[in-house]
């Protein structure tokens, strides 16, 4: 996963628990962990990602975990934030903070499923914006999402984060795909 985003993003590790096809079991776990009211299944998958980071040391020191925010108005139509659950899982194997709320999405932008891998870029570029800077100076972050396909997603809240002085970052997704 860290090829993915290799001279675009300065990010200390970037990782993936599960790999995301067309067909398969990750898929129908995402499927319902975000449209059918499955909360839960996010819980199980951070548990589960948080044991295997925690007993390899594959993120050590990780200050503060943020799951890549929704939209008010998503947030409100789907009654979670799909990735809020794994974030506080794996906030909790790592010894970690959860800060939800320094990272805001802005830009109520259609679901990134049906864009192509250029309209993900394009359309994510200036869509999140920080809250609360001061809490996260010299912090190592672990920023944490549901898929990575492009990384666009995960790029924006990035140049969001890194504007911070002293920041250090780091990702985490349930899946990715290519």
């Amino acid at each position: 996963v860290d090829t993915i985003f290799y001279g675009r993003i300065d990010v200390k590790k970037a990782s993936a628990f599960l790999f995301y096809s067309d067909q398969g079991i990750v898929k129908n776990l995402i499927h319902f962990l975000k449209y059918k009211n499955q909360p839960q299944i996010g819980q199980f998958l951070g548990d589960w990602y948080g044991q295997v980071l925690k007993e390899s040391n594959a993120l050590d020191y990780i200050d503060i975990v943020i799951p890549v925010p929704l939209h008010k108005k998503k947030l409100t139509k789907r009654g979670y934030n799909q990735v809020m659950m794994f974030a506080e899982s794996l906030s909790v194997h790592l010894k970690a903070e959860l800060r939800p709320e320094v990272l805001i999405k802005i830009v109520d932008s259609r679901t990134q499923t049906r864009k192509r891998r250029l309209e993900r870029i394009i359309d994510t570029s200036r869509e999140y914006r920080l809250k609360d800077d001061h809490l996260l100076r010299n912090k190592h972050i672990l920023l944490v999402d549901d898929i990575i396909t492009t990384g666009a997603t995960l790029e924006a809240c990035s140049s969001e984060l890194l504007s911070v002085s002293g920041v250090q970052l780091s990702f985490a997704s349930m899946a990715f795909t290519t």
